[in-house]
Formats: C-alpha cells, sequence, structure tokens
C-alpha cells in the first residue's frame, strides 16, 4: 500500500455483491476522481467486514496471498487462498467453505461442511502464523464448526464409536467429542474471530432459523439442523465444559463461531472494526481530505456492523468526512447523519433500471465520483458543501 500522504483521498470500499469487488470499486472510484483532478493523491483501500473479499483486502494492504488445496464444502477438492504477513494469516472461511463453492451452485444444507477451513487454518499454523484472523461469512454449511474442528484432529463420534459424517444433520448422531492432539496443534495461536454477525447458536435468532434458509433449507430441514447444533451444544458443554451458545457471534457461519470459540478458544471482534485496525486505516486516513467507502446496498443491514458505517465512524475519530456509494440507497438523511456518513451516492441516482446498475456498475462509478471530486474537493481540494442524503 502507498505510504499516507496528507491531503490524500483513501478509498475505502466494500465489494457490490454480484457486480464489482471491493478492488474494482476502488479502481473506478479512482478513475472518476481523476478525470476531475488528474493529480489528486488517492489511496485505494478495499476492505471487508469478514465475509467474502476479506482475504483480497489483506492482499491489497500488504499481505501475500498464499494458495492451497482444501477440502470443499460438499468434498470436493478447490484451491483456496489465504493472506500471511508476518506470524499472522487471515483465514475466509468462504474461501473454503462458502456458498460459491457449492459445485454448479447447488445447495447442501443437511450436508455441507466446515472441513476445508480447518484445512487453511492448518495449513497457515504449520506456515507458522501465531495469530490467525478467520473472517465469517458466506458459508454453505450449519456444521457448528464440526467440519473445521474435525480437520484439526477433532473426533466427534457417534454411538459406536466411529466419526460423524460431514454436515449439520449428522451432529444429531454426536455422543461424544474426543479432542486429541488439538491443544498442542495451537499451543502459542491466538485466534480471533472477525464477524459482523452477533447471533447466538440457538433459538430463533439462532444459526439455523436465520441463516439456514439462505443455504437452502426447508422448513423442516431449519428444525434438523437445530436438533443438530443442539445436540453439538450439549455435549461440547458435557465433554468440554463450554458455555458459549449464547455468546454474540455463536451463530456465525452456521455455527462456526461457536466452534471457533469452543475447540479453537477464539475471541470475536466486530469484523469491520477489527479488519481496519489490522489494515493500517488509521494511518492511512491521518490528515487525509476525505474518504469514500461504499458497498452494494446501503440500507438498515448496514447500520449492524457492515463495511461503510465502521469505515465512516473510524474517519470520524481522525476528523475526516467520510462519503459513501453505493448500486442502492435505502436510508435517511438522519440515518446517514448517525453512522458518521456526510453523504451517500447511490448508482440508482443516475441511471433507475437495476440491471444496467448491476451489468455497467463500472462506468456508472465513475460518474459517482466525478460528482464527487467537484462537490467535495472543489477546485482547490478542500470540500465546498456538506450535502447529506444524495448526489443531487
Amino acid at each position: 500500500m502507498a505510504k499516507s500522504q496528507r491531503g490524500q483521498v483513501v478509498i475505502a470500499p466494500d465489494k457490490f455483491k454480484g457486480s464489482l469487488t471491493a478492488a474494482q470499486v476502488a479502481a473506478h472510484v479512482a478513475a472518476g476522481l481523476r478525470r476531475v483532478h488528474p493529480d489528486l493523491p488517492v489511496v485505494a483501500m478495499p476492505v471487508a467486514d469478514g465475509g467474502d473479499g476479506t482475504v483480497d483486502a489483506a492482499v491489497a494492504s500488504g499481505f501475500a496471498r498464499l494458495q492451497t488445496s482444501v477440502t470443499g464444502p460438499t468434498g470436493e477438492p478447490v484451491t483456496a487462498s489465504y493472506a500471511v504477513r508476518g506470524d499472522t494469516a487471515v483465514i475466509e472461511l468462504a474461501e473454503a467453505s462458502g456458498l460459491r463453492r457449492l459445485p454448479g451452485g447447488e445447495p447442501a444444507p443437511l450436508t455441507a461442511s466446515s472441513h476445508g477451513t480447518g484445512e487453511l487454518i492448518d495449513a497457515a499454523v504449520r506456515g507458522g502464523a501465531t495469530r490467525v484472523v478467520l473472517g465469517l461469512g458466506g458459508s454453505a454449511c450449519t456444521d457448528g464448526g464440526a467440519g473445521m474442528a474435525a480437520a484439526l484432529g477433532v473426533r466427534l463420534l457417534d454411538a459406536d464409536g466411529g466419526p460423524l459424517p460431514p454436515g449439520g444433520a449428522a451432529l444429531r448422531s454426536l455422543v461424544s467429542i474426543d479432542t486429541g492432539d488439538l491443544a498442542e496443534r495451537l499451543d502459542g495461536v491466538t485466534v480471533v474471530v472477525a464477524s459482523d454477525v452477533d447471533s447466538p447458536l440457538l433459538g430463533p435468532d439462532g444459526a439455523a432459523a436465520v441463516f439456514g434458509p439462505q443455504k437452502g433449507a426447508s422448513p423442516g430441514q431449519v428444525r434438523t439442523l437445530e436438533q443438530g447444533l443442539a445436540r453439538l451444544e450439549t455435549i461440547a458443554r458435557r465433554d468440554l465444559g463450554a458455555f458459549a451458545a449464547q455468546r454474540p457471534g455463536a451463530g456465525a457461519a452456521g455455527g462456526v463461531g461457536f466452534g471457533a470459540m469452543v475447540f479453537l478458544n477464539a475471541t470475536v471482534r466486530p469484523g469491520i472494526s477489527y479488519l481496519l485496525d489490522l489494515l493500517g486505516f488509521a494511518e492511512q486516513v491521518a490528515g487525509a481530505r476525505l474518504v469514500i467507502t461504499g458497498e452494494g446496498s446501503l440500507d438498515r443491514q448496514s447500520l449492524r456492523g457492515k463495511a461503510p458505517v465502521g469505515v465512516a465512524r473510524a474517519a470520524a475519530k481522525a476528523a475526516v468526512p467520510a462519503v459513501a456509494v453505493a448500486g442502492r440507497r435505502a436510508l435517511t438523511g438522519e440515518q446517514l447523519r448517525k453512522a458518521r456518513l456526510q453523504s451517500a451516492y447511490a448508482l440508482t441516482d443516475i441511471e433507475p433500471d437495476p440491471e444496467r446498475c448491476m451489468t455497467e456498475a463500472g462506468p456508472l462509478l465513475e460518474r459517482l465520483a466525478e460528482e464527487i471530486g467537484r462537490t467535495w474537493l472543489g477546485s482547490s481540494g478542500g470540500p465546498e458543501t456538506t450535502p447529506v442524503g444524495g448526489a443531487a
């Protein structure tokens, strides 16, 4: 990443899901700004909140990308990336166990496993990592982290003393847990879960009920998964003395948050704020003129710890104004102010056709960035006006 300059503009967006990666968003915004201010010092700093794009954001900030073959969510081999800098590894569950890794996009809610995520952790630790940052989001599985634990040597056993098959449904047959040499494997290793999900493991707000349908689970399958997770919690409490089911984040990624707490002794941190610290956002924003953040849909979900609000709050601490770009905007001016965003510019402000907003997002973003450059940087590089709520 470029060295910080006084008066620079920091472009720190999340992805526009289904349209542009965070790095592509940043590149298009930079291109639009430079049409208005050709010599403007700009730093592109793609960000993520722990879900898809977390490894890419780390790589853009100077981490090295490593790749390895791991087990995909339904057992097929996949090539997954993780990021390393010094003794810190950034691992993204979606890389190994995500919905986008399902063959043909076909859901497997009862049998999908987090095994590949455990293999990524094992690879990073074997490579010398002593701090593992685990981003949770976009998972295909609801297995409570059982697959992840199994990949690290934990034995989850049925009544005959045999290992359980993969997936959340099989957890209903769990009788005992043997952690084997897990403590030795992870000796000296700190695991931090970065997630914007604060759901518990069980119940109407838990992993199966809230997120199971997103992974293709029918109402009956949601009940099956809930039973499996409840059984895992009961046996983990009995065999491991683990009382983590109600902790915020236990329900993240189909209960992998719970598995990380129970098996890896992980702490849970809000995804975007932790990753901004890790990626050095404070150093880049110091003395900046403006921060531009964004995501595909700026809505009420954004207010629950999503990347743009986290970026805006971090910018506010440095007394730097922040504006957002988005595919669509569904927040009022008052909501934007409370989120510390001075303004929000949406593709739908200049193109009412949602399909074109998806297929032509890059050029449209550049047009919005030109408007931001004129409005916020003027001819002298300082804000001319401070609108709230939209581009027009």
